[in-house]
């Protein structure tokens, strides 16, 4: 048994050496991207921008805007949210206080 264990062991390391470099490819890829993300009404969820501003949203979490006009805006459901434009802005606590903060 001893002799026939010696004569495969050269064939089990070229096996093992071959598999080796075979694998070595994969090894040294590049990572496979995130999955999509979609929103729950079946839209991309992906940050948008055009000429009309530029959005940004995590289904179910937080969000923000901007528009071309300068109205900007961010909030998480159920949480704080701020508004803001060229007259100023406001931002809420829910259950605590709103500051509003005008510009001169």
């Amino acid at each position: 048994m001893n002799a026939k264990l010696s004569k495969l062991t050269p064939l089990l390391f070229a096996g093992v050496a071959a598999a080796g470099i075979a694998a070595a490819p994969a090894a040294l890829a590049q990572p496979a991207p995130p999955p999509p993300c979609y929103n729950p009404d079946g839209t991309p969820c992906a940050p948008s921008a055009g000429p009309q501003g530029a959005g940004a949203e995590i289904p179910g979490g937080p969000g923000a805007q901007a528009g071309s006009n300068g109205q900007v805006s961010a909030g998480v459901p159920g949480g704080p949210w701020a508004k803001a434009g060229p007259g100023g802005g406001i931002a809420c606590v829910p259950g605590g206080p709103c500051e509003t903060i005008p510009l001169p």
